[in-house]
């Protein structure tokens, strides 16, 4: 009896505890994912240099996403079109651009999310209560990889980081995402981007 008077408020406090959280499937956030149509959120981004950056992100699938940085940035990031587009608010020069598929967020702005494919996960973890995901492409592991961070009950993308073919990460952090909107189709154009930032000659 003695041992029971010990035990019982160790067992009860052990009780009490919260349940570790399950992990999503693959084929959950895969679902999700693909149903996944339109979203917009602040976020915040801790860059590989340690410096943070802030702003809002609009996605529209596939292969849309729109990053609009907040002052006293002036730079403007658009994915459309199969390519990226970085647009330098003070400069007239065109905007940088490179190809989407060269970049880990084609991930997860395919036409069709497929998480159980051959060789494209290569992690998949319960951190913190989320579910941590860390995919590559299979054909091109060299380009890096991004890690994805969910949510359950419901199932809501928080956060990601990407890491580049040298290492380096980035992390963007999301506010609480807005699903179900529409955007005129300028919002992810490169050539109407351009058209606006373009200076008239002296």
């Amino acid at each position: 009896m003695r041992y029971a008077r010990v035990l019982a408020p160790v067992l009860a406090a052990f009780l009490a505890l919260p349940a570790q959280a399950e992990k999503l499937s693959l084929n959950a956030i895969s679902a999700y994912l693909n149903g996944l149509k339109t979203a917009e959120a602040d976020f915040r981004q801790t860059n590989a240099d340690g410096s943070v950056s802030t702003g809002r992100v609009l996605i529209q699938r596939p292969g849309r996403m729109r990053f609009e940085y907040a002052p006293p940035e002036q730079t403007l990031v658009l994915a459309a079109a199969g390519q990226v587009a970085i647009f330098d608010g003070k400069s007239n020069q065109p905007p940088e651009q490179y190809p989407l598929s060269k970049t880990p967020l084609n991930l997860i702005l395919a036409k069709t999310v497929d998480l159980s494919r051959a060789k494209m996960v290569v992690g998949h973890s319960e951190v913190g209560g989320m579910t941590v995901v860390t995919a590559q492409d299979p054909a091109h592991p060299e380009l890096g990889t991004i890690a994805l961070s969910f949510s359950a009950g419901p199932v809501a993308l928080r956060q990601w980081t990407v890491t580049d073919e040298g290492g380096g990460q980035t992390t963007v952090v999301l506010g609480p995402l807005a699903t179900g909107k529409s955007y005129s189709t300028d919002t992810f154009s490169i050539n109407a981007e351009a058209g606006k930032h373009k200076r008239p000659d002296k």
